[in-house]
């Protein structure tokens, strides 16, 4: 049976082929998470019971949604589980962090009535080829149904960096979303993918044409095949090393560990490429 695929698979051997291998192929166990990987899970949590409420016709108060944020903060944080690699931002700044992200998304957004959902954490299967030997899933954090009839894709980030307009104009992750709804709402004119980058308060908004998603699934059949031809899984290190809960055991850390440059001196560098800034805000 083929294996199927997901952004978040490719993008890990896109990264580092020896990450891959360690979590897809050896399955190795982890009992770790970084702290930014915790706020995200924690912030999507509550915006998801958040739309589920207003589907019902309930809007809670900010107050309530905070409440409710940090009682699942309290609930599920344990300090030998979280993993915080820049040392300096105790536990209290990530979690102030997760409250502006639901403040900021909140506002935006009351009374939340400018849409109707079609999905929320909505799951997509399909396949890229029509022999369906190329499979993609994902889980979709809401699809609505605009005013104007179209339906948007909606994605909620809860990182620092907000990227350019070319950058999300390439993305891959919705664009393959598109594909996975457009087979679902069948006729639809219009589809657009939505970008909420909560800590910074921005909206970002791109859309495709077919010739487009057409390129996607060239382009990712390729990446499959490339995938599923590998053998020698080799490490890439990068920035990112010191996020990856494989470090331990990664060969690549251990024989650059003494000539590793400090995550905050790497993102902060000029000459950090948009590829490693852009992986360093997914974190």
């Amino acid at each position: 049976m083929p294996t199927v695929y997901s952004h978040s698979r490719l993008a890990c051997f896109e990264k580092c082929k020896k990450q891959f291998h360690y979590r897809y192929i050896e399955k190795r166990p982890v009992d770790t998470e970084s702290i930014e990987a915790f706020v995200g899970k924690r912030v999507h949590e509550v915006i998801e019971k958040l739309n589920r409420f207003v589907e019902r016709g309930v809007v809670p108060s900010l107050p309530k949604v905070l409440q409710r944020f940090r009682t699942d903060w309290e609930e599920q944080f344990q300090a030998e589980r979280v993993r915080i690699v820049r040392a300096e931002n105790p536990p209290a700044v990530y979690r102030e962090n997760g409250e502006r992200c639901l403040g900021n998304h909140y506002r935006r957004n009351y009374p939340f009535d400018r849409d109707e959902s079609l999905g929320i954490e909505q799951h997509v299967g399909f396949a890229l080829d029509g022999d369906g030997r190329y499979r993609v899933r994902g889980i979709i954090d809401r699809v609505v149904r605009a005013a104007d009839g179209a339906v948007e894709i909606h994605d909620y980030k809860t990182g620092r960096w907000v990227p350019s307009q070319q950058e999300l104009d390439q993305d891959r992750q919705l664009a393959l979303y598109q594909i996975g709804v457009e087979a679902r709402y069948e006729g639809t004119a219009t589809v657009r993918l939505v970008w909420h980058y909560l800590l910074r308060d921005q909206l970002r908004v791109s859309t495709r044409t077919p010739e487009q998603l057409d390129e996607l699934r060239a382009h990712t059949i390729e990446l499959i095949d490339r995938i599923e031809a590998e053998r020698d899984f080799e490490p890439q290190p990068s920035a990112l090393c010191s996020w990856c809960e494989f470090n331990d055991v990664c060969p690549a850390m251990r024989a650059n560990a003494s000539d590793t440059a400090p995550p905050a001196a790497v993102e902060s560098s000029p000459e950090t490429s948009v590829a490693t800034r852009h992986q360093l805000a997914l974190f």
